[in-house]
């Protein structure tokens, strides 16, 4: 078995505490833990942990939540940890270059995409929003740039044209423990060579907004059905139905035919009850997951049977946009 390294973990959302996870039930050793501050949350706005805390203290580990990482007293637990390799995932801080030579093997992060496709903020979002047919995590040695490092190890996962943003952030954190797991094992043995990032090929993964979440039906009907399912579970695709917001959990697309080809974009159109069917400016979306206002999500079948004298052909969806 390779040797236990003494670990520091960077991370804040659930994505990072399934790594975290990981690393628990190796044999190596995790010794301190950095994330975010709480942030308030919920309608009381208390103040909550972050996935990364709630694990932590759960193990009785040591916390530290610094607002930046900019000054000596912030650096002073992960000098104090005597640390081999410090792993970050999606901490969601800038590391500088004090932080980066702390380690005595090195800093390494775990990234959601084949880099150099997609560095930056959303990359399991964009990569679906693109209609890419692969998606993976990349092992990085970290240096000072955006997701700029040397690559260590690579995991592969396919996107199927049913995935969403849940479903592979799921896949993608079962490959990414295992690989991160494995790339320690090797670094111990020193049996883990590095390879820079290849120049061709860089794609930037901007931040999500709730803006760009609205749908505007004079788009392919297969580029908005990528956004649905890259947008789910946020910040959830939308237009309107009369005056009420309908969010879009679930659709796909299908090709335009007869009468179809004639419809404006937004129209309802005749079809199975098994999907709400919408004119696009190019084919039909088939929205098969819901919701309305202070409801629960609800398949097509149940929408048009709660709605039905809304829901009926013709009704323009975003009409009131």
């Amino acid at each position: 078995m390779p040797s236990p390294l003494r670990i520091a973990f960077a991370g804040t959302p659930d994505f990072a505490a399934e790594h975290l996870r990981a690393l628990l039930e190796s044999h190596h050793n995790v010794v301190c833990v950095y994330t975010q501050p709480d942030r308030p949350a919920g309608r009381g706005r208390r103040l909550n942990p972050s996935p990364v805390k709630a694990l932590a203290l759960e193990h009785g580990l040591s916390v530290h939540q610094p607002e930046r990482l900019k000054t000596p007293d912030t650096h002073a637990p992960l000098i104090e940890a005597d640390i081999d390799v410090l792993v970050v995932v999606a901490y969601g801080l800038i590391l500088p270059r004090a932080v980066l030579d702390i380690p005595r093997i090195g800093p390494i992060n775990v990234h959601a995409s084949l880099l150099p496709r997609w560095r930056g903020a959303a990359p399991i979002q964009r990569a679906i929003e693109a209609g890419d047919r692969e998606s993976g995590v990349t092992i990085m040695a970290m240096d000072e740039g955006l997701d700029t490092g040397d690559m260590l190890l690579t995991a592969r996962v396919p996107i199927e044209d049913t995935t969403t943003a849940a479903t592979l952030h799921d896949q993608l954190a079962e490959v990414g423990t295992r690989a991160l797991v494995e790339a320690l094992d090797r670094m111990s043995d020193q049996q883990l060579t590095a390879t820079p990032q290849p120049l061709d090929g860089v794609t930037y993964a901007a931040k999500l907004s709730k803006a760009e979440a609205r749908l505007d039906f004079s788009q392919s009907a297969t580029v908005l059905s990528q956004r649905v399912r890259a947008f789910n579970p946020f910040p959830v695709a939308w237009t309107t139905l009369g005056g009420d917001t309908l969010r879009l959990w679930q659709a796909d697309a299908r090709v335009a035919q007869g009468s179809e080809l004639d419809a404006a974009p937004g129209q309802l159109l005749d079809g199975p009850s098994d999907a709400l069917h919408v004119a696009c400016g190019e084919g039909v979306l088939r929205i098969t997951h819901a919701q309305l206002p202070g409801g629960k999500m609800l398949s097509a079948h149940e929408l048009l049977n709660s709605r039905r004298d809304q829901l009926t052909a013709g009704t323009i969806l975003g009409a009131d946009q």
